[in-house]
């Protein structure tokens, strides 16, 4: 017990202390010896007769009959007594060693003065390392376990350096040759030669017999780790570009699983066997290889130096652009074969790296990788990671992280009607129904059709349409999850352009009972007056996509959606950066076109109007796009060839200002503007404001191409796009001077709409 334990050790500190105490007065007792003898004459033998006694110090006398009387000793025998009586060393013993008298008789001392007054001596033994063991407890108390660990001979250890040092000095001793520049590349070269020889003949030999060498893959790879500091880094990319290349030629479109303890104690065949190492190597072969690579990535974010020094650190951003190309191949390359998911952890966190070039490879492998993805297992992987890297990052992220999801094929798939998804489904009869319509051997002929039949299906190994709408169900119900808890939390985060985007496309797929939730958060945005006017294009586009899908059971007028477009309109860039009309094209299909029943003649006419002035400012392929669009207005919507009747009577005056278009009396102006165009010097523009003054007809001769009526708005605004900086189409050269004079003169003044900047320029 605890009690036991501290008596045992009161008991010890107590002896120790008695012990010091008697050793302090021996001490005393040999200095005193000493000075005596000192200081005092010795006295003459056959005089000595007293003997100090205890602590008084008196000496008493005593008889000694067996001492041998002086007159028998021989006089150097006497001088030689006389001699030692004077000398300390004759009272006291030894002086040199401070061990008290009774040293001997002492059993209980002090552990720390042993310990001192033990002798140094040098270690000519090995020292041993202990290795402690988990302790025994019995009824004594806890009792430690340990065993020796001997350290190597440091002897043997030294004699090996030493000789090999001497080797080391009797080769230094020849000096090396200088080389020149031009020989240090042209051995540079050779080297890197031998390097490039090795790995074709390797890559060579995997390839055409990918069962017998795919143990040289284990070759291949260690040239991972080329130590040459001359050809290390090209080696090095080339072996990983190599085996990327070999995977992707050698890897089976199954996946792999690792044989159970049952398949493993199983008898097969030759071939069979052949085929299990061959799976079995190439598998543990490609995750080492994914492993180089993510430790190559690991390396350079972390400006990580190895101890080989062979590559500087300038060269790890070369290297782990390679891996990530490598990483990006694979991806998008092998999404049915192992260590997929591990991919797209590595992959999905990159996009969002700083280096651009990194960020973008990987953004535009995983569109590559959504694009191909038909049954939806890799697309819903990336999905995960990338919902939970923005939901980690605190929305810190980049936007095209997030603009990725408008690559998935959700929507293509869900529109997709393809025969066999229309067609009913094959159904068997039931056991009643055979019984009384079919014999005997028609029942016999029909049970064998309908078990061929079932084993033709499981052979077509085909997605069901269920299982891909599963998958889509879930992939979606992720995204818009993401979505939702940015315009939640986020609302001012970049992110926010991004996810109104997303909005946009696949509003038509959510829920009816997050409409009106949805409706209200999309107002408040536009109504704040944050966001700029391409997030509000986004927004009113979102909210139109939700109204004209499953949105038409709601019993909402939008009149709040329409008044703000009609207020951004003037605000649209006209310059270079003019992608914003293809976004007002598209909220003008859905929200007139689509709607054309709950829009009033009014409102029409004031957005018609509007288009035209708008016209005369833009770009011609936005041009195109907005006379497109007035176009499907003017034969959607009756009465609107009043605004090109310069005679009809109205009441009020057109108010252009004003931000209301149910109440700024468009009925009352008239599309001047089509006259200016009709002079533009792009020839589409043209055509297009001849076909509108004539009232859009479907046929005659104001009639347009049939290939310009077949393209909506936004096809023919990508169609005439001027992004090369050239003419769309191209003008035609025409030789003679005063044509092109002319021509210039022309195109220059209807360019800036006005008619008399040719008669000041000829005044």
């Amino acid at each position: 017990s605890q009690i036991k334990l501290d008596n045992k050790l009161k008991n010890k500190q107590y002896k120790q202390k008695s012990a010091a105490k008697k050793y302090r007065k021996e001490q005393k007792k040999l200095r005193e010896a000493v000075r005596d003898a000192i200081s005092r004459k010795p006295f003459p033998l056959e005089e000595c007769k007293k003997k100090q006694v205890g602590k008084s110090g008196k000496w008493e006398e005593k008889e000694e009959e067996d001492a041998l009387p002086l007159d028998m000793m021989d006089e150097d025998d006497l001088k030689l007594m006389e001699d030692l009586a004077q000398k300390a060393s004759f009272l006291t013993r030894d002086l040199s060693s401070n061990e008290p008298v009774h040293i001997k008789k002492r059993k209980h001392e002090s552990v720390i003065e042993k310990y001192e007054k033990v002798p140094r001596r040098l270690q000519t033994e090995p020292e041993k390392e202990l290795i402690h063991l988990l302790p025994i407890k019995d009824k004594t108390g806890i009792i430690p376990q340990a065993v020796e660990k001997p350290v190597l001979n440091v002897a043997h250890d030294e004699e090996e350096d030493t000789e090999d040092m001497e080797e080391a000095e009797d080769f230094n001793e020849e000096p090396l040759p200088i080389l020149t520049p031009e020989e240090m590349a042209a051995e540079r070269r050779k080297k890197l030669q031998e390097r490039k020889m090795h790995i074709a003949a390797l890559a060579s030999a995997i390839l055409s017999e990918p069962d017998s060498n795919i143990k040289k893959l284990k070759e291949l790879r260690a040239m991972l780790m080329e130590q040459d500091p001359n050809v290390a880094v090209i080696v090095r990319k080339l072996v990983m570009v190599s085996l990327m290349e070999i995977f992707k030629d050698v890897a089976p479109s199954y996946k792999i699983r690792p044989l159970t303890e049952a398949e493993k104690a199983t008898k097969v065949k030759k071939e069979t066997q052949k085929l299990r190492e061959f799976e079995e190597g190439l598998v543990s072969q490609y995750k080492f290889y994914l492993e180089n690579l993510e430790q190559t990535i690991k390396d350079w974010k972390q400006r990580k130096l190895k101890k080989s020094n062979v590559i500087s650190l300038k060269a790890y951003k070369g290297l782990a652009e390679v891996a990530v190309k490598c990483l990006c191949e694979l991806l998008v390359a092998l999404p049915h074969f192992n260590f997929h998911n591990n991919i797209i952890v590595l992959i999905v966190p990159l996009m969002n790296d700083p280096s651009k070039m990194i960020s973008e490879l990987c953004v535009e492998a995983v569109k590559k990788l959504f694009k191909q993805d038909k049954l939806g297992y890799a697309s819903l992987g990336v999905v995960k990671v990338i919902s939970g890297l923005v939901r980690g990052r605190n929305y810190d992220v980049r936007p095209e992280v997030l603009k990725v999801f408008l690559h998935l094929r959700i929507k293509e798939v869900e529109l997709q009607k393809d025969s066999e998804d229309i067609a009913p489904k094959k159904k068997f009869m039931t056991y009643k129904e055979k019984r009384k319509n079919l014999s005997r051997m028609q029942r016999k002929w029909k049970k064998a059709e309908e078990k061929l039949e079932r084993e033709l299906l499981e052979a077509e190994a085909s997605e069901s349409k269920e299982k891909k709408l599963k998958l889509h169900t879930e992939t979606l119900n992720i995204v818009f999850v993401t979505y939702f808890r940015i315009l939640k939390k986020a609302q001012k985060s970049p992110l926010l352009p991004a996810v109104l985007e997303g909005l946009a496309k696949f509003a038509h797929l959510i829920n009816v009972e997050f409409f009106d939730d949805l409706l209200i958060v999309l107002h408040s945005l536009i109504a704040s007056g944050d966001l700029s006017y391409r997030e509000s294009l986004h927004c009113i586009l979102s909210a139109f996509h939700i109204l004209s899908g499953q949105g038409d059971v709601l019993n909402i007028d939008p009149m709040k959606f329409y008044t703000h477009l009609y207020k951004t309109l003037f605000s649209l860039h006209a310059g270079g950066t003019n992608e914003d009309i293809e976004i007002v094209l598209q909220c003008l299909d859905v929200m007139f076109a689509k709607r054309r029943k709950q829009v009033s003649q009014q409102r029409a006419l004031a957005f018609l109007k509007r288009l035209s002035i708008l016209a005369l400012h833009v770009l011609p392929n936005s041009s195109v796009g907005i006379l497109a669009t007035n176009r499907i207005f003017m034969q959607t919507f009756p009465k609107m060839d009043l605004l090109l009747d310069n005679e009809s009577q109205g009441s009020g005056v057109y108010l252009p200002e004003l931000e209301e278009p149910e109440h700024c009396n468009a009925q009352n102006t008239a599309l001047w503007e089509l006259h200016l165009l009709q002079r533009h010097y792009h020839p589409t523009v043209q055509k297009f404001a001849s076909h509108l003054i004539a009232g859009a007809p479907t046929e005659g001769s104001g009639a347009l191409p049939l290939d310009m009526t077949q393209r909506s708005a936004t096809e023919l605004f990508e169609t005439y796009c001027m992004k090369g900086m050239t003419f769309n189409p191209p003008v035609a050269s025409v030789t003679p001077r005063r044509k092109v004079l002319s021509h210039l003169s022309v195109s220059f003044s209807n360019y800036l709409f006005y008619n008399d900047f040719l008669m000041c320029v000829s005044c």
